[in-house]
């Protein structure tokens, strides 16, 4: 905690386990927080609010659990200016290390008018009693104006000079429903500063929503303007449009900090995780172009950025991809995509192709593109095995024949065999998947184990379609292939051949190891 005297240190408040979890279906269970809370203590986060004590006994348990678990940062609990709420709140927290109570009142006329019905003296006195009562438990205690960008200026100071003078260590300018935006923000946090009395022994803090799609602008513009602690969540997540998002405000002071001379205590290279995490947990996926943590945020498709990136990083890239815990850039293979991009591709798994070979594998690789709409690995290698002839000589599908009977399938297949021999088989299968992997069980000898199987089917131009994609456990290996025809029986008997010609690939280049 000794960043509290730094003028250039932000503190990074994160109500994940909080406002994030008032998102609608985002609910965490007690193992969950704290899988959390420890995943944000290792990021580096100063305080981590565990929930509101008060509003439910598993509530209140999962505060206590993050309060004796987290060991560093600041543990909060949020509450209402009600002693009950209060005295419920310190109940939970009062084992932490560091514990923090967060009390909160709304001070905008709408709120005071509408929910509270309470005039200006009477959200004053309520303010500085629940402030009184906090700091009297507890050394730390952050007060929140509710609303506070739609209060009015000279009112909201007047509270938070009541709220300091009663104990408040840190003041919470909140944009509780988004309205904001970033240069009146600023000028309302730069008015705090020169108007709220005793504001040289509080923190200025700011909590901004999304609702406008500016709550990490709005939290920028803020510090800028001398607020020293942002409240954010991990993926933005929380009430409505979300948080700022923590990843988005840290990345753009550790980037830009030739702009902001700012700095945080977040180990960025956690961030991923971090954020993994808690879509896995809430069940909320991160959109692909989320800044950041997105899929798509080191991500290149465009044959003109691929190149530039595979000259130099920085030709597209303000920020290295292991700075924020993702391994690599990824050069995302589509109709985009130019020669360069598909040459590394190649390069990278020790492919050779000669001038024209190569072009005709490039064109091939475009007319697929345009095809389909997500290209993977797996289907660029069989494309590659298809264009090169590397297949040629091995597995090979010579003709199929399925009939079906009551429950029964009944496939006949004749394949060219490793050898260049001839081999027939007939199995028959409770369906068409169970039937062809008995058949090719029988005809390689091999203990093949059906890990996924994915088959669609669409029409373009009225022309029937179809794909099927396998995964096949042989031993301790996986193998994965991908077919294209109409015919799901004949798509899947042709992907069996591949992964058939893979198994053999590596058995002979194992072998080749072991005699050289």
């Amino acid at each position: 905690m000794s960043e509290r005297s730094d003028p250039e240190h932000v503190w990074i408040f994160d109500t994940t386990l909080r406002d994030g979890e008032q998102s609608p279906g985002a609910s965490m269970n007690l193992e969950d927080k704290i899988r959390i809370a420890q995943v944000l203590e290792q990021l580096g986060v100063d305080v981590i609010e565990a929930g509101f004590p008060i509003a439910s006994p598993g509530d209140f348990e999962a505060v206590s659990a993050v309060a004796k678990t987290v060991q560093n940062a600041a543990v909060a609990g949020l509450c209402r200016c009600q002693s009950k709420d209060i005295t419920r709140a310190w109940d939970a927290l009062r084992f932490a290390k560091h514990p923090r109570i967060h009390v909160f009142l709304a001070t905008s006329p709408i709120h005071r008018e509408h929910k509270l019905r309470m005039d200006r003296q009477a959200v004053l006195k309520n303010a500085y009693e629940g402030v009184k009562l906090a700091a009297a438990l507890c050394p730390d205690v952050e007060f929140s104006a509710e609303d506070a960008s739609r209060t009015e200026p000279e009112f909201l100071a007047e509270v938070l000079s009541a709220v300091v003078e009663a104990g408040a260590t840190t003041l919470n300018v909140p944009d509780t429903v988004g309205y904001a935006v970033p240069e009146q923000y600023a000028e309302l946090i730069q008015y705090l500063k020169s108007h709220v009395r005793g504001i040289e022994s509080a923190r200025l803090s700011v909590h901004c929503h999304n609702d406008l799609g500016m709550a990490v602008a709005n939290s920028l513009a803020a510090v800028r303007a001398g607020a020293r602690q942002i409240e954010c969540t991990i993926n933005g997540i929380g009430e409505r449009a979300g948080n700022a998002s923590l990843e988005e405000v840290v990345m753009a002071l550790r980037t830009r900090s030739d702009y902001f001379h700012l700095n945080t205590n977040i180990q960025t290279e956690h961030l991923h995780q971090a954020s993994r995490l808690v879509s896995e947990v809430t069940g909320l996926e991160v959109q692909r172009n989320k800044a950041i943590v997105g899929r798509n945020a080191f991500a290149h498709e465009a044959g003109i950025h691929q190149h530039g990136v595979l000259q130099n990083a920085e030709t597209y890239e303000i920020m290295r991809p292991q700075d924020v815990g993702v391994p690599s850039s990824q050069l995302v293979l589509g109709k985009h995509s130019g020669r360069h991009a598909l040459q590394d591709w190649l390069n990278a798994r020790n492919l050779h192709a000669e001038p024209q070979p190569f072009e005709t594998f490039f064109q091939a690789f475009k007319c697929l593109a345009d095809e389909r709409k997500n290209l993977t690995d797996l289907d660029i290698e069989d494309l590659w095995e298809t264009v090169s002839g590397s297949h040629q000589q091995r597995w090979a599908l010579n003709s199929l024949h399925t009939s079906t009977s009551k429950d029964i399938t009944t496939i006949a297949l004749v394949v060219n065999t490793p050898e260049g021999q001839e081999a027939r088989e007939a199995a028959c299968g409770s369906n068409l998947t169970e039937a062809l992997f008995q058949a090719f069980r029988r005809l390689a000898g091999l203990p093949l184990l059906l890990r996924n199987f994915q088959f669609r089917s669409w029409a373009r131009n009225g022309t029937p379609q179809g794909e099927v994609r396998l995964e096949v456990q042989n031993a301790e290996h996986t193998f994965s292939a991908v077919f294209a025809h109409p015919d799901p029986a004949e798509a899947t008997a042709r992907a069996l051949c591949r992964i058939l010609n893979r198994i053999e690939s590596q058995y002979q280049a194992q072998t080749l190891r072991a005699t050289s």
